[in-house]
């Protein structure tokens, strides 16, 4: 089945999952209440904003620079840089490095890069454990499935689907509390920490004028990961960067209100490179991959460079209403949403995934809610106009003969409501879907009726 088809597919069904509603409703419900209080906590939101979105665009113009500025003087710190150019550049480097180490365990936080590159299932074929240490991401792997949103990965799922899960795994009681669900994670974890041979993380920011890694999070397991094992490896896109420390109070808050309502997340890790010889903590060696995997192409086209300014805040998708009905996985991408439905084409086959963008409604409430301030319905419209050189014979035929007969009153008329209303139930399910209905067509048109009513 084509890309598309199991698209429409996933996204009907989801869509008239009622629990599955249910659970999405709840959820965001408790997301859109802190985001409102994250946001009022700002004097001026507006200019903070303002403020970020330039120094993003910033480093839009100057992304080479403050990237080779960051290899630089991360290199200077200790740490190893280097670069990969796709998802099996980046994989094959990797797993000879683990291999050299002997590695067996390894300890992971969030991060969305990694699942781009499919890290963990990589990793099983070469014998290495990857362990996910957010809570998140841990009931997902644990449920075998892949996170269904940016930010938080377990948002389809309910506190008794997840303590059936555990009860399943892990034969526990099935009437646990959130928080006994979430220490007996904690204490299982532990272990993991102590016992795993590399820790790999993300980034949030690649601060360049100090060659420092800055993540930002709630659970302390990113600042385990990297600080427990001998070797700590980093994996980030190539648009993570940004000048300077100095823009990270700007950041760090933005990034907090918008993807939880926090005034700030409760970890801030800055990773300035491995341990030196006269500090007691930290990994002995520190390395930070670059990923690549057709950014640059994005970088070059000015149409969609500005998507690479996004966060990661996961805003635009709680805005979306798209996105609140057909879910995370109806996308089947890692990058899902309105930011999703535009890089994602990009990232995999523009001509199998571009359908993406064409679910949006256009609204522009993603663009209103945006911290970085990314024009995405431009970059829909962008991806829509792109995406007719790969569309069929009879989809081109059919479009052609839309825009005449929609773009004439006196075609348009030539049809009558009997005519109209075939056509529709025809094509009904195909555009709507089986669940809505339409209003049929009047016999007579609109204009035939208000002639007869001017002669009256």
């Amino acid at each position: 089945m084509s890309t598309v088809r199991t698209f429409k597919k996933d996204a009907a069904r989801v869509a008239s999952d009622l629990n599955h509603r249910r659970i999405i409703q709840f959820n965001m419900s408790k997301y859109d209440a802190a985001v409102c209080a994250g946001k009022e906590r700002y004097d001026n939101l507006k200019l903070a904003k303002e403020t970020a979105s330039s120094i993003k665009d910033n480093v839009m113009e100057r992304l080479p620079h403050f990237l080779e500025t960051f290899e630089i003087n991360a290199i200077n710190n200790g740490t190893e840089v280097r670069w990969a150019e796709n998802s099996t550049d980046l994989i094959e480097q990797l797993s000879h490095i683990l291999q050299v180490e002997e590695t067996k365990m390894l300890v992971k936080s969030k991060s969305m890069v990694t699942e781009e590159v499919e890290l963990n299932y990589h990793l099983e074929n070469i014998g290495i454990k990857s362990v996910e240490t957010d809570l998140g991401e841990f009931i997902v792997q644990e449920a075998g499935e892949k996170p269904y949103h940016i930010v938080t990965p377990a948002m389809h799922k309910s506190k008794q689907d997840i303590a059936d899960l555990f009860h399943e795994r892990y034969q526990i009681a099935k009437d646990l509390t959130a928080e006994e669900l979430t220490g007996f994670v904690r204490n299982l974890l532990r272990t993991k920490f102590i016992h795993a041979d590399v820790g790999i993380t993300g980034a949030n920011f690649l601060c360049a004028n100090e060659g420092v890694v800055a993540v930002t999070e709630n659970e302390g397991n990113a600042l385990l990961s990297a600080s427990f094992p001998k070797l700590h490896i980093v994996i980030t896109g190539i648009e993570k960067v940004i000048p300077s420390i100095e823009q990270l109070p700007l950041f760090w808050p933005l990034l907090a209100a918008h993807g939880t309502g926090q005034q700030l997340t409760v970890y801030s890790n800055l990773f300035f490179g491995p341990k030196k010889a006269d500090e007691i903590d930290g990994p002995e060696r520190m390395i930070v991959f670059l990923l690549d995997n057709k950014r640059s192409e994005i970088y070059t086209d000015k149409s969609i460079q500005k998507s690479l300014k996004c966060i990661r805040c996961g805003a635009c998708l709680n805005a979306c209403p798209v996105y609140k009905n057909i879910g995370g996985y109806s996308y089947a991408t890692t990058y899902s949403g309105p930011i999703g439905s535009v890089l994602s084409p990009h990232f995999k086959n523009f001509g199998e995934y571009n359908h993406l963008s064409f679910a949006s409604s256009l609204c522009g409430k993603c663009e209103e809610v945006c911290p970085v301030k990314i024009p995405l319905t431009n970059m829909l419209l962008y991806n829509r106009q792109a995406a007719q050189e790969y569309q069929t014979v009879v989809d081109r035929s059919v479009n052609t003969i839309l825009y005449k007969v929609l773009s004439s009153r006196i075609l348009m008329n030539v049809f009558g409501g009997w005519i109209k209303n075939n056509l529709l139930t025809m094509v009904r399910n195909n555009t709507i879907g089986k669940q809505k209905k339409l209003s049929p067509f009047a016999a007579k048109t609109f204009n035939q009726q208000w002639k007869k009513h001017i002669k009256r």
